[in-house]
């Protein structure tokens, strides 16, 4: 697989592995043999950027990812997340230093290694001042932990300024063709910054696949319950997305989900998405949107057709929306 650079210097894999369904979000954790099976059988397809976070289990996915690549541990780039209280989403925002502090020395011991590569506050602690956040991980960094500073789902305003104290190599945030508003203003932020974009949810949490519609039921510990865009009404609504998505891919020989993917892509050469399943049939066919090239016309094609869809619903509850673009 071709390799993109994140930031000045981060080297990955022009696609990442996405690891928090294996264990949170979407139902039941998967079996610790079959979560194991799927990261490995991505580190063969090419993949060398898997993205983990505390608040995953919480702590459970750290140790499945840190179990998983420690086989290979010195050729693969592992990213991973701070900033909840007790790794817990329901307990708030803490990315006080000394927690920060904290969750490296334990994440160390979980991941089984002795640095983090990626090191992303999860999301902006509005209680926090971002200066006192990035200056620990300068710190950290210094200590020879941490190799590189990451944020998640914050602001341009907020970006600006921990990159300020300590570079920022990576933005990760929600991008897609059926979410778009980091074109506005973080897209053009990053790119003067010099910051790589890591887009989450590449396939709109499944719905792009084209195996989610209004007639679909997800397990009651499935977060996508509590999401606006996912409630019947709105699944039926966005079919429209759905069906477009599958008029293109079909001429195109591919699937679904790889026009959506290669569509990022090629968006800018430092985005790199990181695409997430349960699934090796659909690891497969994930990765192999990376040897898909769209052209110029294709790319103007999904543009235009795109651009005349209004995609219904919130993408997050209200109580999560709050904790975005801080």
């Amino acid at each position: 697989m071709d390799k993109r650079i994140l930031g000045k210097s981060l080297e990955v894999s022009a696609l990442g592995l996405g690891c928090m369904g294996l264990s949170y979000g979407y139902g039941p954790a998967a079996e610790k043999a079959e979560a194991i099976k799927l990261i490995r059988r991505a580190y063969e397809l090419g993949v060398t950027f898997f993205d983990t976070a505390e608040a995953y289990g919480p702590f459970l996915n750290e140790e499945v990812v840190g179990e998983a690549l420690a086989p290979f541990r010195k050729e693969v780039v592992i990213a991973t997340k701070f900033g909840f209280e007790q790794g817990q989403v329901g307990l708030g925002m803490n990315s006080k230093p000394e927690s920060i502090r904290a969750y490296v020395d334990a994440a160390l011991k979980r991941l089984r290694t002795d640095v983090i590569d990626l090191l992303y506050q999860h999301r902006v602690d509005v209680n926090v001042p971002i200066e006192d956040v990035a200056g620990t991980v300068k710190d950290l960094i210094v200590a020879g932990k941490v190799k590189h500073f990451g944020m998640s789902e914050a602001g341009a305003a907020t970006i600006r300024k921990a990159h300020a104290v300590q570079p920022v190599t990576a933005l990760q945030s929600e991008y897609s063709l059926w979410w778009r508003e980091p074109e506005a203003e973080i897209i053009p932020t990053l790119e003067k910054l010099g910051i790589g974009f890591v887009p989450f949810s590449p396939l709109g949490k499944g719905f792009l696949t084209g195996a989610i519609n209004e007639n679909t039921t997800f397990d009651k510990t499935d977060f996508r319950n509590v999401v606006p865009r996912f409630t019947e009404e709105n699944r039926k609504a966005n079919q429209t997305v759905v069906e477009v998505l599958g008029q293109i891919a079909e001429q195109k020989g591919v699937t679904r989900a790889q026009i959506a993917i290669a569509w990022l892509l090629a968006q800018k050469p430092w985005i790199v998405p990181i695409p997430g399943t349960t699934k090796i049939n659909r690891l497969e066919e994930n990765m192999a949107a990376a040897n898909i090239s769209l052209t110029a016309q294709e790319l103007a094609d999904i543009e235009n057709t795109f651009g005349n869809i209004e995609v219904q619903g919130a993408r997050y509850p209200q109580q999560m929306q709050d904790r975005v673009g801080k």
